[in-house]
C-alpha cells in the first residue's frame, strides 16, 4: 500500500497482518479520488476541506487527503489491533500536524454531537458486516456534521443492501471487484 499522489506520493503505508482489518485497495482509492477531482455531479475543493475519516483503520484514505492538501483530517478508530499502525502511519508524515485521532466508538449517538467541525467530506469504511450504517447517517444528518455542499463517500461490499435515509441524495455508485463506493449528499 502506498500514497498515490500529493506531497507524500509513493510513501508506503503500514498495514496489519490480521484479517479483521480490510484496508482500502490502492486501485479503489485512486478511483475515488478521480471521481472527486473530475465529477461534474458535485464540486469539492479538497485543498480547503475538512475531512472526517470514520472507521479509518490504518488511515489510508485520510492520509491520502492530507497528502493532497486537505485543510484538516479527523481519523476515528477504536479497534485496538489497528490504532498503533494508524498512529505510526501518521507520525511518519512528520512535517504535518493538521490531523487528530479520535479513539471512540461512533455508534454512540452522542459522538456526532460532540464533533467541533463541520465537514466537507465524510468517508465511511465500516466493516462489511456492520449493520449500523443507516443509524450513522441519521446521526450525521441530525447533528449537521456535513457542510451544505459536502459529500459522504461510503465503502461497502458490493452485495450489501443498506437503507439510505430519505434526507440524502444518491450522487453516484460504482463497483470495484468485491466493493462498491457510494457518493451521497444532503438533500
Amino acid at each position: 500500500m502506498r500514497i498515490i499522489s500529493g506531497n507524500f506520493r509513493g510513501k508506503k503505508i503500514l498495514y496489519p497482518k490480521d484479517l479483521k482489518t480490510r484496508p482500502l485497495k490502492d486501485l479503489t482509492k485512486e478511483s475515488i479520488f478521480n471521481i472527486i477531482y473530475h465529477s461534474n455531479k458535485f464540486k469539492l475543493d479538497l485543498k480547503n476541506s475538512n475531512v472526517l475519516d470514520l472507521f479509518s483503520g490504518i488511515g489510508s484514505f485520510g492520509i491520502e487527503c492530507l497528502s493532497r492538501g486537505a485543510k484538516h483530517v479527523i481519523f476515528v478508530e477504536n479497534y485496538l489491533g489497528v490504532l498503533p499502525i494508524l498512529e505510526k502511519n501518521l507520525l511518519s508524515l512528520n512535517t504535518i500536524n493538521n490531523y487528530k485521532i479520535i479513539k471512540k466508538d461512533i455508534n454512540n449517538k452522542d459522538f456526532f454531537f460532540k464533533l467541533e467541525l463541520k465537514f466537507d467530506l465524510i468517508f465511511l469504511d465500516p466493516p462489511y458486516k456492520d449493520k449500523n450504517l443507516t443509524n450513522i447517517l441519521v446521526n450525521i444528518h441530525a447533528n449537521k456534521n456535513l457542510n451544505k455542499r459536502g459529500i459522504i463517500i461510503i465503502h461497502r461490499h458490493k452485495n450489501e443492501q443498506d437503507l439510505i435515509p430519505e434526507n440524502f441524495r444518491l450522487i453516484e455508485e460504482k463497483k470495484y471487484g468485491l466493493s462498491k463506493i457510494i457518493f451521497l449528499s444532503f438533500l
